[in-house]
C-alpha cells in the first residue's frame, strides 16, 4: 500500500455511505492519532485497537439519524506531491466549519491548534 491515511480516508467514507456501525483497518500510531482527532472533534464515536501480534484498529462511526456526521474528507499531502503550509499560511476548512489534519514537529493537532501554538507543517487531510 503506497498510501495509508487516504487508505483509511476512503474506508471511512465508503464505512459511513454504507451506513456501518464500524470500520477495521490495520493499525499504525498515525492512523490512530488521525482516529483520535475524528473522535476529540465529534466525528466519529469510539476508537480502539484490538489484538497482541496483528493489530487493527476499530472505529466506530457515528450518524446524524441515517446521515453520516463526516460530510467529506480530502486527501491534501499526497506521497507524490506534498503540501506543507507555515503557522501564518494555515487554511480554513469550509469557513471554519471543518478541521484540516496537520502533522507539526509537535505531533497530528487540528488547525486551530496549530495557529494557536504558532506551528506550521504538512497538511495531511481536510474533514468536514
Amino acid at each position: 500500500m503506497t498510501d495509508p491515511i487516504s487508505d483509511m480516508l476512503t474506508r471511512l467514507r465508503n464505512g459511513g455511505r454504507a451506513l456501518q456501525a464500524m470500520i477495521e483497518l490495520p493499525h499504525s500510531r498515525l492512523k490512530e492519532s488521525i482516529a483520535q482527532i475524528l473522535k476529540r472533534e465529534g466525528y466519529v464515536r469510539d476508537v480502539a485497537v484490538d489484538g497482541k501480534n496483528v493489530k487493527k484498529l476499530k472505529i466506530q462511526l457515528k450518524y446524524d439519524g441515517k446521515k453520516n456526521v463526516i460530510e467529506g474528507l480530502k486527501r491534501v499531502s499526497k506521497p507524490g506531491l506534498r503540501k506543507y503550509a507555515g503557522a501564518t499560511e494555515i487554511p480554513r476548512v469550509r469557513g471554519g466549519l471543518g478541521v484540516a489534519v496537520i502533522s507539526t514537529p509537535e505531533g497530528l493537532m487540528t488547525d486551530t491548534q496549530a495557529r494557536r501554538k504558532n506551528l506550521g507543517g504538512e497538511i495531511l487531510c481536510y474533514i468536514w
